[in-house]
């Protein structure tokens, strides 16, 4: 058995978050000569992005404003910043992005188009649960496309497993290793609150990615929230 286990030192810094997660089972993860079908579903969530980014200065925004305030709670390596709002400099500065693997395309899509953040495993690339915790810093991590051990620091929020580091600074750069690929056949999707007043948002997030994945990659798909009350979801049985 393979879970996603919230631990209580992640609860005790942020006691009102919620996770949700979409548990994606035997997917078919292949372009079918659709490959622009997905760039324009990209380019369409990049127009509703920019609706968010009302504000002159950038960090004022509130999308990014919650979870620039948030990174002040934990101990992150400088310049990290939440996921989503990565995405939305990139597009503020009409830096379109690129197709990568169908699953891949429909979680930045949805992202962007509800400027929440996003994220995915390859579950069978886990080694054991999968933990939000802090970290001790002795835990490898390689960032897609890096070939140095890049370990996080001590008390930084992590995902890791058995293995090491699954995505540093809670939800900034994410490992090789678990990546999601055209091979992906079993895959956890997420999505994290941490601003409670998006709560509809956040179930809305979920639910488009469970209807774009089943949809466009077949198999099926378990939509799940972990609160502090509820900290623990299986992802393979």
């Amino acid at each position: 058995m393979k879970r996603l286990i919230c631990k209580e030192d992640f609860w005790a810094l942020f006691p009102d978050c919620k996770i949700g997660i979409v548990v994606c089972r035997e997917i078919t993860n292949e372009y079918k000569e659709d490959e622009m079908q997905y760039e324009t579903m990209i380019r369409q969530a990049e127009q509703k992005a920019l609706t968010f980014l009302t504000e002159e200065n950038f960090a004022d925004n509130k999308v990014i404003q919650v979870w620039r305030e948030a990174y002040m709670k934990f101990k992150t390596k400088k310049g990290a910043r939440c996921a989503i709002e990565a995405l939305m400099k990139r597009i503020s500065k009409e830096n379109h992005l690129g197709t990568i693997n169908p699953i891949v395309d429909i979680y930045n899509s949805v992202s962007l188009y509800h400027a929440m953040p996003c994220g995915g495993e390859d579950i069978d690339c886990l080694e054991g649960d999968l933990l939000l915790t802090k970290a001790d810093g002795t835990e490898p991590f390689f960032v897609i496309g890096g070939e140095q051990n890049e370990p996080p620091f001590p008390e930084e929020l992590v995902y890791k497993d058995a293995a090491g580091a699954v995505c540093r600074c809670w939800t900034w750069r994410e490992a090789e290793r678990t990546m999601l690929t055209e091979q992906t056949k079993n895959a956890m999707l997420c999505c994290e609150l941490v601003d409670t007043a998006r709560y509809d948002t956040f179930v809305q997030v979920l639910e488009d990615l469970k209807r774009e994945v089943e949809t466009r990659l077949g198999g099926t798909c378990e939509v799940m929230i972990l609160d502090r009350q509820h900290p623990e979801a299986i992802l393979e049985a």
